[in-house]
């Protein structure tokens, strides 16, 4: 467990996530809180290609969400989300994750963190996954709609699963129901951070739920996902970039020409490597 957040500290946050509900530790507080901090908060790795170095400090993630209005990546958003939820009385655990697992085998556990809240039944809550689902969902297998979009959880011995929808980045993860603590992700925290095989370094990653649907930037790709479908747009230019992280995710970044050079420069080499592998191609 955290240490509670102080009662001007959760003011803060609730400020921020444009809460007002009520705030009983009950089922109806925890889909309303869940809801309002991912169309709140975005997902994203920016800092990683800022060169700023991400921490699983409790007081630093909420100073970065809460008070600087920047978003986070798992760690930090179900960081502070679980720690909201333990000031005001839900009973949370802390679980280890496993985004790849089929492919990645043991080196994928703990890439990726859940939250299980415990009420009438248990109930995975997950900020953290990006594009993931905007209510919590029952810890029980089964197929589970949110508007337009359709999940599935499953069991395997000692090991859950989400699957996530078809519009999703990652298929979904594996998770298990032994209890963790922050500091037990600390390397895979450092590794994913700083790896040259890591996808967190590869590419910039934006992502942040709105009424109508999802919002997603890979790199300079912006994706819209509403029940009408898909768009995709390709920004151009650093004022574009700046204007959709702004516009689209709530989010003014520092330095944002020198980050939009590095995301242009790695578009032109997917776009090289794309026309390589092209059937016909010269090679």
């Amino acid at each position: 467990m955290q240490r509670p957040l102080t009662s001007h500290e959760l003011e803060r946050y609730l400020d921020r996530v444009a809460y007002r509900g009520p705030r009983d530790a009950s089922l109806g507080t925890l889909r309303a809180l869940h809801r309002a901090h991912l169309l709140a908060i975005a997902y994203e790795n920016l800092d990683i290609h800022l060169g700023r170095p991400l921490t699983l400090d409790a007081d630093a993630m909420f100073t970065k969400l809460v008070d600087e209005r920047r978003g986070g990546w798992c760690y930090e958003m179900n960081g502070v989300f679980g720690r909201v939820l333990e000031t005001l009385g839900f009973e949370v655990r802390y679980l280890s994750g496993a985004v790849g697992r089929a492919t990645g085998g043991w080196r994928a556990q703990g890439n990726h963190l859940v939250l299980l809240v415990t009420l009438d039944r248990p109930w995975i809550a997950d900020v953290g996954f990006g594009d993931g689902f905007l209510a919590p969902l029952p810890l029980e297998p089964g197929t589970y709609s949110q508007d337009f979009l359709r999940y599935r959880v499953s069991r395997d011995g000692p090991w859950w699963r989400v699957d996530s929808h078809e519009f999703g980045g990652a298929d979904g993860f594996d998770f298990t129901l032994t209890p963790r603590a922050l500091g037990d992700f600390a390397v895979q925290c450092r590794e994913l951070q700083t790896s040259p095989e890591s996808g967190f370094v590869k590419t910039t990653v934006c992502e942040r739920f709105v009424p109508a649907g999802l919002v997603m930037l890979r790199g300079a790709v912006l994706r819209q996902v509403t029940a009408a479908g898909v768009t995709t747009d390709v920004l151009r230019d650093a004022e574009e970039y700046a204007r959709a992280l702004r516009e689209g995710f709530g989010l003014a970044v520092p330095a944002t020409e020198a980050l939009w050079a590095k995301v242009w420069a790695r578009h032109l080499q997917w776009q090289a490597a794309q026309a390589g592998a092209a059937p016909g191609a010269s090679r």
